[in-house]
């Protein structure tokens, strides 16, 4: 199982915008692995804490409130549930004989560099792979995927609708708490 954090739409398709498997492509570009005119890159995550962590990392330093959950646009950033079963060949990047087999560090692997980043994607997409995991930069353990969208939306199901993200919701208190976000009260 997959999981992903997105601005949901009440209604939407889910690969239509406000949709789970939708992947924003004009507005993709400056993403850690983003190569827009190849392909679409559609992020998730191992566990529900990392989902909810990379989304909320901004507000390190600063409370959180409901109200940051909800979007100008009416949209309500939701946790989906993916089940991934069909997917094809991932590329494990934590695994250490993958990066000796492809000359990688795991420094190239965790920069912050988008240069970097983004070629080492682009070479990933030029063998057919369905997508490649990496480990998340906020806290190691957590297992990141970013999967190119044409080679997995279709592949990909939702077993249930997606679930609304509050301060109550179990995933985001604990992303704030290893965050050390603070949640806003009332």
């Amino acid at each position: 199982m997959l999981y992903r954090v997105f601005p949901f739409r009440r209604g939407a398709a889910p690969t239509d915008e406000g949709g789970a498997l939708h992947v924003p492509r004009t507005r993709q570009g400056s993403g850690r692995h983003d190569n827009p005119d190849l392909y679409g890159a559609l992020y998730v995550a191992r566990a529900p804490v990392s989902a909810v962590a990379e989304r909320i990392q901004a507000f390190r330093g600063q409370p959180l409130a409901d109200a940051d959950l909800r979007r100008a646009d009416g949209t309500h950033l939701a946790l989906a549930s993916i089940d991934d079963a069909g997917l094809g060949l991932i590329v494990d990047l934590d695994d250490p004989q993958v990066l000796l087999e492809r000359s990688l560090r795991p420094s190239g692997v965790a920069t912050l560099d988008r240069g970097v980043t983004q070629t080492m994607a682009r070479a990933l997409f030029a063998e057919g792979v369905a997508g490649f995991e990496w480990w998340s930069v906020l806290e190691a353990s957590w297992g990141n995927l970013t999967l190119f969208a044409e080679r997995s939306v279709g592949v990909l199901g939702l077993p249930a609708g997606p679930e609304p993200l509050t301060l109550g919701h179990p995933a985001l208190r604990a992303a704030a708490q290893a965050l050390g976000i603070r949640l806003a009260r009332g």
